[in-house]
C-alpha cells in the first residue's frame, strides 16, 4: 500500500471544487466540509452566515506518487479565481474565500513557490489572494453536500458552475484524469 496525503482546498463553492477532484488520478477521496474558523461543529447554515469564519472547502486524500502536491495546486489555480476576495463569481463571503489549508511543510513550501512563481509570471491581472496556512482543524460537510454535483448534474448551479469547471479539468489536464 503506498503512502497518502491530506491537503484541505478552498476555492468557492466546494460542490464545485469537489467536482473537479473527484475526476483526477491518484485522489483518492474528495470530501466536502469545513474549515479554519472559530466555530466548533459548524452547520452549513452557520457557515453561510459568514460569521463563523469557516471556508467552504474540500478535503483531498491523494496518492503522491500518483499525483503530485505541485499537480493538485496547478489544478486548484486553474479551475477558480485566486484573485478574488472572500468570493467566487457570485458566491460572495468569507466561507467562499480562496485558501491552502496544509498538512505537512512541504505542502506549504511547495503552495508559497507556485504562488510566487505564477505573480512573477503574471499569470493572473490581479494579485492572488489564497490563503496558505496550517489546517486548523475540519469538519466534514452534511451528507446531502457530498457528492453533490454527481448526484445533481442537472440542478442549476451545477450546469451553470461546476459543469465549466470539470470541463475545464478534463481539456487542461486530460493526462491527470482518472481513466
Amino acid at each position: 500500500m503506498s503512502n497518502t496525503e491530506t491537503i484541505v482546498l478552498a476555492g468557492g463553492c466546494f460542490w464545485c471544487t469537489e467536482a473537479v477532484f473527484k475526476e483526477v488520478r491518484g485522489v483518492l477521496d474528495v470530501e466536502s466540509g469545513y474549515s479554519n474558523g472559530q466555530a466548533t461543529v459548524p452547520s452549513y447554515e452557520q457557515v453561510c452566515t459568514g460569521r463563523t469564519g469557516c471556508a467552504e472547502v474540500v478535503k483531498l486524500v491523494h496518492d503522491p506518487a500518483q499525483v503530485s502536491t505541485r499537480q493538485l495546486l496547478e489544478i486548484f489555480f486553474a479551475t477558480h479565481d485566486p484573485t478574488q476576495l472572500n468570493r467566487q463569481g457570485n458566491d460572495v463571503g468569507t466561507q467562499y474565500r480562496s485558501g491552502i489549508y496544509f498538512t505537512t511543510p512541504e505542502q506549504q513550501q511547495v503552495a508559497t513557490a507556485l504562488i510566487q512563481e505564477m505573480a512573477q509570471e503574471g499569470l493572473f491581472d490581479a494579485r492572488i489572494v489564497t490563503e496558505v496556512a496550517p489546517l486548523a482543524h475540519y469538519f466534514a460537510a452534511e451528507d446531502y453536500h457530498q457528492d453533490f454535483f454527481e448526484k445533481n448534474p442537472h440542478q442549476g448551479y451545477c450546469m451553470a458552475v461546476a459543469a465549466p469547471k470539470v470541463a475545464k479539468f478534463r481539456k487542461t489536464f486530460r493526462d491527470l484524469a482518472k481513466g
